[in-house]
């Protein structure tokens, strides 16, 4: 079967985003062809890829065992792929499960188009309700919060317990004002939090939370220490009781471990480039006999795997975004820039060239609408 040409912007080495010449399969039996029109930015995990800082390019990885071994090779270069947050329209379909014209999400990569394949990767439908650009949350971002809602309830309520069983009723501390930060605190007060608190150090992003109805606390000194004088349980039983913790750095996760009350649980989001030194696990960790749980979006709970596809996550993430879709596009995207000013848009987030970073960039391409 013959290839069909594409863009894709990729890394060409260390520090060096760069516009791709890569190729896809011609759609074959059961597959279509999807035309790019939207692709999120997530800049936390790109910039790490475009600066080399990730696991897997300083350490080798072992897939059979998962394990990173420093006797292993470390990933190279170049990237052909970055990015997981894509809307396409179907152009040409030899599937019956997707409609030629139809709008979808999927997790590929800013790249011009995909040879799309419902059997062996999720594909999301984009419904005609939604405003097609935050489609670019459906299959994977969203997803990603909502699995941490899932984690959080598998861990306090136990597996198989239904979505709200770890927020619905009790006080949850979000750290972080990213855009996981933000989606994940609004679907905590939507699954029936008793109350949401969102701490962030960066004056900015607290206002982006306080223009969506979140309460926040400046989390560039001791937030812990307002959150347990907010949150009093009883003697010797402050705190929160989950912490939803979703930003890649160490004094986030220590603030998430001082916040809670005893025996509470974090469950992290956060995707660590680095060492851990501000998190003393013999201090709250220890003494109040805390848990952390990570929610990693390649996995839902154990024995959840079922009842929770990707497709289940995404459903999730729908209802949130026809609920407060005008408020997320208004708030949270804040930049929307041609594909072209990708690779630029990467260097300079890596290279911390911006006075003001975007909170959520969408590229946009060109092509049937």
């Amino acid at each position: 079967m013959s290839d069909r040409a594409v863009r894709t912007i990729g890394v060409a080495g260390p520090g060096r985003p760069a516009m791709l010449d890569d190729v896809e399969p011609e759609p074959g039996p059961g597959q279509a062809w999807v035309h790019t029109l939207w692709s999120g930015v997530s800049a936390g995990t790109e910039v790490a890829l475009v600066r080399g800082t990730d696991p897997h390019h300083r350490i080798g990885w072992d897939a059979e065992r998962r394990s990173f071994d420093a006797g292993g090779p470390p990933a190279g270069y170049p990237v052909l792929g970055l990015g997981y947050m894509e809307v396409g329209r179907v152009t040409e379909s030899r599937t019956d499960q997707l409609a030629g014209g139809q709008l979808v999400a999927m997790a590929y990569g800013h790249r011009t188009g995909r040879c799309a394949d419902p059997a062996q990767r999720p594909v999301i439908p984009v419904p005609d309700d939604l405003d097609p650009l935050l489609g670019v949350y459906l299959a994977q971002m969203g997803p990603i919060c909502v699995n941490g809602l899932l984690h959080a309830a598998a861990t306090l309520a136990g597996p198989g317990a239904p979505l709200d069983a770890g927020v619905r009723g009790r006080r949850v501390l979000v750290t972080g004002a990213g855009v996981i930060g933000l989606l994940t605190a609004l679907l905590a007060v939507r699954h029936g939090a008793a109350e949401v608190l969102v701490a962030e150090p960066s004056a900015e992003r607290r206002a982006v939370a306080g223009a969506l109805g979140l309460d926040t606390v400046d989390d560039a000194g001791e937030a812990w220490r307002t959150v347990k004088e907010r949150w009093r349980n009883g003697p010797g039983d402050h705190g929160a009781d989950v912490v939803l913790q979703c930003r890649g750095h160490d004094a986030a996760l220590a603030t998430a471990l001082k916040a809670l009350r005893p025996q509470g649980v974090v469950v992290d989001l956060g995707f660590y480039q680095a060492g851990a030194e501000q998190v003393r696990l013999g201090e709250e960790f220890h003494h109040n006999g805390l848990s952390v749980v990570c929610a990693q979006i390649s996995r839902v709970p154990r024995g959840m795997a079922d009842a929770w596809p990707r497709t289940a996550l995404a459903a999730v993430t729908l209802d949130l975004l026809r609920e407060r879709g005008d408020d997320v596009r208004r708030h949270l995207v804040t930049d929307v820039l041609p594909f072209e000013d990708g690779p630029a848009l990467l260097a300079d987030l890596a290279g911390r060239r911006l006075p003001s970073p975007p909170l959520q960039a969408v590229l946009r391409f060109d092509g049937p609408r």
